[in-house]
């Protein structure tokens, strides 16, 4: 009786699974035969990841991609998850969900798993981590591929070869590039992001890496080889959990009630995400205030200067605003008691508050 029901059991999973692959080739449609095609031809041993990219894969996807695309890339995702010296740690739902997938969210499909694996092994041959190997990269890979952060990009959500054609990029089409050169030796990597900081000063996407845990770090703003360090991190810790504007999400191709809330596309609702917004949330002082210190010249663009702040009872601060290398939300930031008075100076500008509220103090430089 006991066999039975463990016959009826599998029987019952066997019988789910093909229908759920069978109800992915009629939403492929034309294109059922490229995915029939990459679910027989693939190796026996990847049979398993091929299936879990179909089941999940988007839509559009499904309509599009070829057999030969989706083999090489399930071919090369288990090459790297096998012979990373930390492969042995990344259980199969990490691999499914941060290394397999060949997109994270709208961007342009790019064929650029092999060609990351040529540029970027070698960079990161000797790490003995993922963690390490995420700094290596976010440390060296932007210089090597020439590509910045600006405001001047041609879009938010430019796929990996996109920006590396204008050598200008948004925090989200940053973290796309890192999210796919991590995947591409192995590195689990995902896409995060808020659609707005808590006082309205903007959005952000940033990037978490898996090594035995979350880890984030900012595209193009490594922190040298940490992570869990950024300039965000305050404005983070302010975020709001459950709110679908002041949250912190996380993009996956796994199942989710959430959908990822894209800014520039914000009416889209296609893409599964995580509410991940209580990793961030901290106990705040709340008789600290952020003060944030913007260097400007005549033409209202952002300089890096040597800062210098003092204080009663002795403070002293010395650092350096952001330029516009930087993200446009990142600013030197002190956390200062409310009531008290402080001097900043840069150069021969002097400037004196009094700390009231959070803002933004912008020391216009004159030639």
């Amino acid at each position: 009786m006991r066999l039975n029901k463990i016959i009826v059991f599998i029987s019952f999973i066997f019988l789910f699974c093909c229908s759920d692959l069978n109800q992915q080739l009629v939403i492929a449609g034309k294109n059922k035969k490229e995915i029939n095609t990459a679910l027989s031809e693939v190796p026996k041993n990847q049979l398993e990841g091929m299936k879990w990219l179909v089941k999940h894969m988007p839509d559009q996807d499904l309509k599009t991609v070829t057999s030969e695309f989706l083999i090489e890339n399930c071919n090369l995702a288990y090459k790297t998850w096998k012979e990373s010296p930390w492969g042995h740690d990344i259980p199969d739902s990490i691999f499914y969900e941060y290394i397999l997938p060949f997109a994270n969210l709208n961007e342009k499909r790019d064929d650029w798993r092999k060609d990351f694996y040529n540029r970027f092994f070698n960079m990161t041959k000797d790490a003995s981590s993922s963690y390490e190997a995420a700094t290596i990269i976010n440390n060296k890979m932007f210089d090597a591929i020439g590509v910045k952060y600006s405001t001047k990009r041609l879009k938010a959500d430019q796929s990996p070869y996109e920006s590396m054609a204008s050598g200008l990029a948004s925090c989200t089409g940053l973290s796309f590039l890192l999210i796919d050169a991590c995947r591409s030796i192995g590195v689990p990597a995902r896409f995060v992001g808020t659609p707005l900081w808590y006082n309205n000063s903007g959005n952000h996407s940033w990037v978490e890496i898996w090594d035995n845990g979350w880890h984030f770090t900012g595209a193009y703003e490594p922190t040298g080889h940490k992570l869990n360090e950024g300039w965000f991190s305050n404005l983070a810790a302010r975020a709001v959990e459950g709110h679908s504007k002041y949250g912190i999400y996380a993009a996956t191709w796994g199942e989710s009630d959430l959908f990822f809330p894209m800014n520039w596309l914000p009416n889209v609702k296609t893409y599964n995400a995580i509410d991940i917004t209580s990793r961030y949330i901290t106990n705040i002082d709340s008789n600290l205030v952020p003060i944030k210190i913007r260097a400007v010249d005549s033409n209202g663009k952002r300089q890096q200067l040597q800062v210098k702040v003092t204080g009663g009872n002795n403070f002293y601060f010395e650092g350096f605003s952001k330029d516009e290398t930087c993200d446009f939300n990142d600013h030197l930031t002190l956390m200062l008691p409310k009531g008290e008075n402080f001097t900043i100076k840069v150069g021969k500008h002097i400037q004196k508050i009094r700390v009231k509220k959070e803002e933004i103090i912008d020391l216009k430089l004159i030639n």
